[in-house]
């Protein structure tokens, strides 16, 4: 007999299963929901989701995957070349929106099925096959146009029954937050997750510090986030006392999609008492790592490999590092029942990397001597070659961040005839602050090796970001530069 993928939905408890601002369903309505969606969609072979924050998207994601099709994840913040490629490229049957939701003009040639509450007992179909896709998710586009990542059943259910032993994560658990619903972080992890176990999900809908306090006040046990959001929820704490109860009171506070500066862990734990769990994942993976609930919670470190995935450090030919020094960077491969099956369309740049029934991420790291993993950015905009020695940005901007002018900082490295490469930072500064790129520069000198510190530093506006908070580096342009010496 298959593994259910939501065993809940077989025999559905009698409570909430979701919360979204003032709307609420049971599992009893999610079940009855679902089957009516997984009957209109049955056949189709991708169905489009307009990912609005809504009971209606969960129950029209628990449909169309109960019919065993592939959903379609959409954005409604995405532009509409952004949204005309991914309707394009994944040819879906037909768009499953909340009944009243407004579409755009890109999605007028798609037939749609609005999702409505309510309604008499459904019976959900036989269970899928477990290599069958079920979501195709696509990347944010920061390197060339978006690809549509085939996640199979497998992974999303390997995956969160990984992240449930670690975390202690259990029916009992009530997750908070405010993510949106059309990426992994949001969707997989933060619907399907507690959805799986049976358990329940309070979505504030727009994010802020207020409505997070809020609904952990009112039961929440875990807080799921990035690190924008725990950036303005610290700023928060830091302002009135008499938000940090709740926090207080909850069991786990999880960051991801972008490393969390040591400067929020510091705040968040000095104003709660909790030390915020790291994880790491991808599109293509789901997550490959994470600090355990029982772990050892370490700025800039994400943990030890979930169970069942295997992560070795690459070098430049793919071979294995075999070091646990916290300073040789290599590439990250993993392998496990967590990896997607293709890109959509794409069979050339699947081949380029899944090698061997490895999937070379692109990502490099660090491995400490007791395993855990330091993740130093991205091998084509943060891995820097400088002077003979490579350097990872990720640890250079963590340095910068410690400096109390600075708010924000992006690091990337510039042509140099001399070095190969040159460090760059882009520095925001806090309020009114002031301080020269010489004292960045000797700043970063002295918390790490003196050949990592920026050469260059720009004082910019701002920093452009995608709306899961990660650095968009590509888009940074430098103006006239100060040169740091």
């Amino acid at each position: 007999m298959k593994e259910a993928l939501f065993p809940a939905l077989l025999d559905p408890p009698d409570q909430v299963a979701l919360r979204f601002e003032n709307d609420s369903l049971s599992y009893e309505q999610l079940r009855n929901g679902a089957a009516r969606v997984a009957e209109r969609v049955a056949g189709a072979k991708r169905v489009a989701l307009w990912a609005t924050p809504q009971t209606q998207t969960c129950v029209g994601l628990l449909g169309i995957l109960a019919a065993g099709v592939a959903a379609v994840p959409l954005n409604p913040k995405a532009g509409q070349s952004e949204l005309r490629h991914v309707v394009s490229d994944s040819a879906p049957s037909l768009v499953v929106a909340a009944k009243g939701a407004e579409l755009p003009p890109t999605l007028a040639g798609l037939d749609r099925l609005p999702v409505e509450q309510g309604g008499a007992k459904g019976d959900l179909p036989e269970e899928p096959e477990a290599e069958s896709p079920a979501l195709v998710v696509y990347t944010s586009g920061t390197t060339g146009p978006p690809k549509g990542v085939v996640l199979p059943r497998r992974a999303v259910r390997s995956n969160l029954d990984a992240l449930a032993e670690v975390w202690n994560w259990s029916s009992d658990d009530v997750l908070v937050h405010g993510l949106p619903l059309f990426h992994v972080h949001g969707l997989v992890l933060g619907v399907l997750g507690p959805l799986r176990l049976g358990g329940r999900l309070h979505h504030v809908g727009r994010f802020s510090p207020e409505a997070v306090c809020g609904a952990l006040a009112q039961g929440g046990t875990m807080l799921f986030g990035v690190p924008t959001m725990y950036h303005r929820l610290a700023n928060a704490l830091e302002k009135d006392a008499s938000l940090e109860a709740s926090v207080r009171g909850a069991r786990l506070l999880v960051s991801g999609s972008a490393p969390l500066a040591s400067r929020e862990h510091v705040r968040i734990e000095r104003a709660t008492g909790h030390r915020i769990v790291e994880r790491y994942g991808l599109t293509e993976t789901l997550m490959n790592c994470s600090v355990r609930a029982s772990g050892d919670r370490r700025p800039g470190y994400v943990g030890l490999p979930l169970p069942g995935i295997e992560l070795r450090l690459a070098g430049d030919d793919g071979s294995t590092l075999d070091v646990s020094d916290d300073e040789t960077i290599g590439e990250v491969a993993v392998r496990g029942p967590n990896l997607f099956t293709e890109y959509l369309n794409h069979p050339d740049e699947t081949a380029a990397v899944l090698r061997d029934g490895w999937f070379f991420t692109g990502d490099v790291a660090t491995r400490a001597p007791d395993g855990y993993i330091r993740i130093v950015g991205r091998r084509a905009t943060d891995l820097i070659k400088t002077a003979g020695y490579k350097v990872g940005a990720g640890e250079v901007e963590n340095a910068l961040l410690e400096h109390s002018a600075v708010a924000e900082v992006a690091v990337i490295g510039e042509p140099d005839e001399d070095l190969g490469e040159r460090i760059a930072a882009f520095v925001v500064l806090r309020g009114d602050a002031r301080c020269s790129s010489q004292e960045l520069s000797d700043h970063v000198a002295r918390l790490v090796a003196p050949h990592k510190r920026p050469r260059t530093v720009h004082f910019v506006d701002g920093l452009p970001r995608n709306e899961m908070g990660k650095l968009l580096k590509s888009k940074l342009v430098s103006p006239s530069p100060e040169d740091a010496g």
